[in-house]
């Protein structure tokens, strides 16, 4: 089977009754737990953007006292699992202020994780790609949020 575009989905969508719009929605909210994280999102946390923010970063402290520290294998594991959920907790938002809060966040917890990522490269260099993109997104904001961002930023990088 194949998918059907967004556009053919929208117009579908709409010919429907609202009963069978919900009836559709929260059947698709029983296939996959993103599905149902996103109806979450969308219903009760996106008019509170702060009040989310503050949820996943105290989700992201939660992940990061659970890191097993005994190799860096370990370590970059989880790591590497605490972005993917960053990365899926911003793609609900849409929002670039709350990726970029989000990112500082995990930058400023991994700068300051023990053991050391300076003595791992490839934590290294995942710690300054995600400064970078970081900046990358910071440019597009407006020109105010980027100067609160920015000294964010510089004090990451140093």
């Amino acid at each position: 089977m194949k998918a059907a575009t967004v556009s053919q989905l929208k117009k579908e969508l709409s010919y429907r009754s609202p009963e069978e719009v919900l009836e559709i929605c929260l059947r698709l909210s029983k296939f996959k737990k993103e599905n149902k994280e996103l109806l979450t999102y969308l219903l009760f946390e996106s008019t509170d953007e702060a009040g989310y923010i503050e949820s996943v970063k105290n989700e992201i402290d939660l992940e990061f006292e659970n890191i097993n520290t005994n190799t860096y294998y370990y370590i970059k594991k989880s790591v590497r699992k605490i972005l993917r959920s960053i990365k899926k907790y911003s793609r609900y938002s849409q929002k670039k202020e709350t990726e970029v809060e989000l990112l500082i966040y995990f930058c400023s917890k991994l700068k300051t994780f023990k053991p050391s990522i300076s003595r791992n490269t490839t934590l290294m260099n995942l710690y300054k790609r995600q400064l970078d993109l970081v900046e990358k997104i910071i440019s597009t904001l407006h020109e105010d949020l980027q100067y609160d961002y920015r000294l964010e930023l510089e004090n990451l990088a140093n």
